[in-house]
């Protein structure tokens, strides 16, 4: 019946190409493309040859054609006689070493020496085979002929061309191990011998990412300084700075692996491989490239090469994220030019510099801000925080710890056996701290030692051994006060003499010649009189005569003049002085609201012209605020107090 079929195909085809569909039987592979020179069917099935030299597969029609051309011809009885098995597989099921080819390029796919007949006889020595697990058993033993006219028995050997066969008809299509089969033949008391195997499907390649800069890898190596020593507690570049335009990854595509076969020959799919989405890899500052070359994450802008380990989302931005912690292991001291943000701890004697630094685990070591906000998430223990140009929020416990914000302001929730200092410093609950700034809010403060031109505590008490120590920082007023003394006796002396010139003139006015010439000077003047020719040169000869009265009254007039103005001076330069004076001394202030303990207040002067007072060394602050300066104030161990500026003690 396939002989028929095939015929009736070949006949139907004569004249044009037959295309086989996927709707063919998938136990062997689609056959390649015909080329156009046609093949010479001689054999006894449709695309087999018989050539002298031996047998030929149609190398256009391969695949499903052979298997049935092939599977005619073992099933009629005859055998392939000096079989080649691997060329037979490859051309039916495409599996094992790439087919020969001849001098036109094409392969030569020769299955055989020739087709023979399989004797009857022989066919009777083959035993049946077990197949178990995707592998086939078959128990070489020996094996006998009868002999001539039916007496006695002959031993004989097993062929191993009747041996595949023999193993087709049974349902062994594909899988046959030579060398098992020729060694069961060769020794044939070897037993059970596994003789075929199924193929196992090789798996794909599932998609992946590959890396395709150097830029994005670390230095770890120590940092070389300029005079050319190694910084062995520095990295030479623990975090990688990128350019904008940078290929970063390359996304490989999946690779369909390779089909199994099972002893029947049918078929086994490999598994598809796994696709994964690009897209998720891109963070901000990063985009996906597709170009001709393959698909790249690509850093569209220049910065620091921050990888989410959960997510795995690559971002480019102007803060450097870490996740390891600051040790000597991880990342050793940090000296950085942006934003860094921590989710580690950061270990004792471990240093990182940079601007707005974020800790999210506990720090036990130093950090130094060059501006921006210092934010510890955790605790801080044993270390220090130092910022130049911003503030210092920590939100857990602090405890023996240094906190300076040069100009900032300092955010504590508690804080224990501290040096604080700030422009402002905010505490929720302080024990046995040291603190100076130019304003204080706490809400309870324990055995403390503070300093401040503006003060508010909810409560003070002191603790164990160390007393409440409050100091209210008032301006040093010594200048301004030496000023005003020195300007009021210069008033004075304005006043004395102002004085004078005013008794002088009301002498030299009260002369009777001067003031009969002075009251007609002035009733001329204003026009009540006018004078006759005789009457003007007699009040002229009364001027000459009184002349030199008059020179001297113009005279001391003008010094009158010119002391009132320099009074006049004086007096607002007294009252800018004065006013600033006033400014200064109100600027200070303190308000204890509930006293449980002996608790000291007492005045310290400062001067806020000089140098910032509160931006001291850690051991100077200390030393200067547990000592026995400034003027007492108050002291007591319950109430309130309340004091403002020069002002008593308010209620």
């Amino acid at each position: 019946m396939i002989r028929s079929y095939l015929a009736h195909l070949e006949a139907s085809s004569r004249g044009r190409s037959i295309t086989w569909s996927t709707h063919v039987s998938d136990t062997a592979v689609a056959p390649p493309a015909a080329p156009a020179a046609r093949f010479d069917s001689t054999g006894p099935e449709h695309c087999i040859q018989r050539r002298p030299d031996g047998i030929y597969a149609d190398p256009a029609v391969l695949g499903t054609t052979v298997l049935a051309a092939v599977d005619s011809i073992l099933r009629s009885g005859s055998v392939l006689s000096g079989i080649d098995y691997p060329v037979l597989i490859k051309a039916i099921y495409d599996s094992g070493p790439a087919l020969p080819t001849g001098p036109d390029g094409r392969p030569v796919v020769r299955i055989a020496s020739d087709i023979v007949p399989f004797n009857a006889q022989r066919r009777s020595l083959y035993r049946s085979v077990r197949i178990a697990g995707g592998e086939a058993e078959y128990c070489f033993e020996p094996v006998f002929l009868a002999g001539p006219g039916g007496e006695g028995e002959i031993q004989t050997s097993l062929d191993f061309d009747e041996f595949v066969a023999d193993m087709w008809t049974k349902g062994i299509r594909f899988g046959i191990d030579i060398a098992g089969v020729r060694a069961g033949i060769a020794n044939p008391g070897l037993g059970r011998v596994v003789v075929a195997r199924r193929l196992e499907p090789e798996a794909g390649l599932d998609a992946t990412v590959v890396e395709v800069s150097d830029d994005i890898h670390r230095s770890d190596a120590p940092r070389q300084l300029s005079n050319g020593k190694l910084d062995l507690m520095c990295f030479q570049n623990r975090f990688p700075q990128v350019q904008g335009g940078t290929r970063l990854l390359q996304k490989l595509p999946s690779k369909v692996g390779k089909p199994g076969f099972e002893l029947s020959g049918i078929r086994i799919e490999p598994a598809a491989p796994r696709d994964l989405e690009f897209s998720t890899y891109a963070g901000e500052g990063t985009s996906i490239e597709k170009s001709a070359a393959g698909e790249f994450l690509v850093a569209v802008r220049t910065g620091f090469l921050n990888v989410d380990p959960k997510t795995r989302r690559i971002a480019v931005g102007d803060k450097i994220v870490s996740r390891d912690g600051v040790s000597a292991r991880t990342t050793g001291n940090l000296q950085l030019t942006g934003d860094y943000e921590e989710f580690g701890d950061v270990q004792e004697k471990r240093v990182i510099e940079g601007n707005g630094i974020t800790v999210h685990g506990n720090v036990y070591g130093d950090i130094h801000s060059r501006g921006g906000m210092v934010r510890l998430r955790a605790t801080l223990v044993g270390g220090s925080v130092h910022n130049k140009h911003g503030d210092i929020q920590v939100d857990g416990v602090t405890a023996n710890a240094i906190l300076q914000a040069s100009a900032g302001t300092v955010t504590l929730q508690r804080a224990e056996n501290c040096v604080i200092s700030g422009t402002r410093v905010r505490i929720e609950h302080a024990i046995n701290c040291e603190i100076m700034a130019d304003e204080i809010s706490i809400g309870n403060a324990e055995g403390c030692a503070l300093a401040a031109r503006r003060i508010s505590i909810d409560n003070t008490a002191p603790w164990r051994e160390s007393e409440m120590l409050v100091y209210v920082l008032c301006a040093e007023c010594g200048r301004i006060d030496d000023m005003l003394e020195q300007i009021g006796a210069r008033l004075a002396q304005f006043d004395a003499a102002a004085t004078r010139h005013k008794l002088e003139l009301s002498h030299l006015c009260a002369q009777p010649e001067v003031r009969k010439y002075l009251e007609i000077a002035g009733r001329v003047r204003s026009g009540e009189m006018s004078l006759t020719p005789a009457q003007a040169q007699q009040f002229k000869q009364m001027g000459q005569a009184v002349g030199p009265e008059l020179q001297k009254i113009g005279d001391v007039s003008a010094a009158r003049k010119a002391v009132e103005a320099e009074h006049a001076e004086g007096k607002a330069l007294l009252e800018r002085f004065t006013a600033q004076r006033i400014e200064r001394a109100a600027g200070s202030e303190v308000k204890l609201r509930l006293l449980q303990g002996d608790t000291q207040v007492r005045q310290l002067a400062f001067d806020p012209d000089g140098a910032c007072f509160y931006d001291l060394p850690a051991r100077e602050i200390k030393s200067r605020l547990r000592g026995n300066e400034g003027t007492p104030l108050h002291a007591a161990a319950s109430g309130s107090y309340a004091w403002g500026g020069a002002a008593p003690a308010l209620p």
